[in-house]
Formats: C-alpha cells, structure tokens, sequence
C-alpha cells in the first residue's frame, strides 16, 4: 500500500504533463542554401548555415499565440549565395513560399511566394545567430526576422479580416532599424525605398491604407471562400469573385504593385480550378475578363476556365 501511495503523486505529475496543452513555434520552416556559382573551401560550412537558419526561424517564439503543432505555418525558403566578396560576407538571393491548409480538407494552399533579389549578410560558425526585435544585431537576423513577422502577419490576415497588423508593425519596427543601422558594415538598400520591388515596398504596399483592399481580399478568398468550398462551392465562388475584384481595384490604383504580382504568381493556377467547375457561364466570362486584364501574364491559364 506504502508503495502505491508513494506512486500517486507521480502518476498525477505525469497525468498532468499529458494533459497540458501542447505548445509550439509558429512557424514550421525548411530552410535550403545553395551555393553553386561560389567556390567554398569547407562544404560544412554550407550546412551549417542552412541549420542555423533553420533553426532561428523554427525554434523561436516569434508571437504570444498558442499554435498546435498541426497548426504551424509551413514556410520554404530557398537561399542562394551568388558571391563571397570577403570571408565572412556572402551575397545572396532568396525565395520564400508559405502555404496554409484549407479548412476540412487535405488541400494545402500556397499563400505567398515571392523573391528577395538581393541581399548581403555577415556569418560566422562560431557565432550564434541572434536577434533583437527593437534593436538592429545583424543582417541576417534582421532578413529572417522580418520575413517571419510578415509571413505571420499574412497567415492571419487569411483567418480573420485585417488580423496581422500586431505583426507587420513589428515588420516595420525591424525595416526602420535595419534601415539605419551603423552597427555593422552591412549596408542593404532593400531596408530603403531605393527600388521598386524590395523589402521597403513589399511592407508600404501591405500596409498601405489606400490598398487595405489586399489585405481584406485574403480574408475573403481563404476563409469565407477556400475553407468553405467544399462544403458551399456557389456561395465559395461568390466570395472569391469579391475578394479578387477588390484585389484588382488595388492593383489598378496601384499599377505593378509588388504584393499583387506576388500574389498571382501564387494563386493563378487555382483561381482558375476553383471557376473551371462553376456552371455559371457568366461568372467564368466574368473572371476570366477581370483576371487577363489584371494579370495579363497568366492569361493562358485564366482561358482554361472557359474550355
């Protein structure tokens, strides 16, 4: 009996720990870096880069948000070095693609996919990647922590209407730092309105109030269209059409809008699965028109529907 007593709290302990809420990062990144128009004397080096990246992004509580682990924000990052002016200093470009299950299905969805074209970056094997959300370390930390705040920011603007401001502030407080930072010799134009489709342009475009029409159109077309689709195909429709043609007004007002290529590029070939199926040959005309002349790139693809 002594025995069991003394077991009781333990089992209680361990019931507990079961019972727990299960926390993790909110980000569930694949990090991969090439570099193969360099010549690098240790190929672990590479490697190790790759992990600390990795790493950074997935290990780090970027909000104050429970996400389940099933609910983690599926982020792939391709990293290519082009040039390593100096030991140390390496010049790169990157690809980022997050993507977002659609409610009640195993459809996952892309929801960003856009480039950074340049950038340079400090690193060292022996010194830890680190990052200050209110003060500048580095560049790269700096690049990885405002590409996770904005693709936090973008994920919940998905799930309820506007719901990533907390984020892209926090995009912003690291843009305006990086900025003007004179900590170290990383200076990176990018941070600044220097060109037209850089890191400075990509956040003003999503936080620009005069095209909050972005931002309000990925809620309409995730969660009161994609994450019902199954379930109300007609009405799903309906809500995708509103969402894409307030999109397009923005990108009429603005012309070349970065975040609006971005987005096409991401979302043509399913804008046009989701209207191939409809049986409303008005509405497949409609988006058809509305599409070519908004995202005359993909045009081919957008035809598809009418056939």
């Amino acid at each position: 009996m002594r025995k069991i007593l003394l077991a009781l709290p333990l089992l209680g302990a361990l019931l507990g720990l079961m019972s727990a809420p299960v926390q993790a990062q909110e980000l569930l990144s694949e990090v991969r870096v090439t570099a193969e128009n360099v010549t690098i004397s240790d190929p672990t080096l590479i490697t190790q880069m790759q992990n600390d990246m990795q790493s950074f992004l997935n290990t780090r509580a970027w909000t104050n948000i429970t996400y389940k682990p099933e609910e983690r924000i599926k982020l792939k990052m391709f990293v290519g070095i082009t040039a390593i002016p100096t030991n140390g200093t390496y010049q790169a470009t990157m690809r980022l693609i997050s993507t977002r299950p659609v409610f009640g299905t195993g459809y996952e969805t892309n929801v960003v996919s856009f480039a950074d074209r340049s950038f340079n970056f400090n690193y060292s094997p022996q010194q830890p990647l680190d990052f200050s959300p209110n003060s500048f370390v580095s560049n790269l930390s700096s690049i990885l922590g405002y590409y996770a705040y904005l693709i936090i920011a973008i994920d919940r603007d998905t799930f309820g209407n506007l719901g990533g401001t907390a984020y892209y502030d926090q995009a912003r407080t690291i843009l305006t730092y990086s900025a003007g930072q004179s900590v170290t010799n990383e200076n990176d134009d990018s941070w600044r309105d220097s060109a037209p489709r850089n890191r400075y342009w990509l956040l003003n475009n999503l936080t620009d109030p005069q095209l909050q029409a972005f931002r309000s159109g990925l809620y309409g077309y995730y969660r009161l269209g994609m994450d019902s689709f199954i379930e109300k195909p007609t009405e799903s429709r309906a809500a995708v059409m509103t969402a894409l043609t307030g999109i397009q007004q923005a990108a009429v007002l603005r012309p070349g809008t970065l975040f609006a290529r971005a987005f096409f590029d991401a979302k043509a070939d399913e804008i046009a699965n989701i209207f191939r199926t409809s049986q409303d040959q008005n509405q497949k005309q409609q988006i058809v028109t509305m599409m070519t002349e908004v995202d005359p790139t993909n045009s081919a693809k957008y035809q598809t529907v009418l056939k």
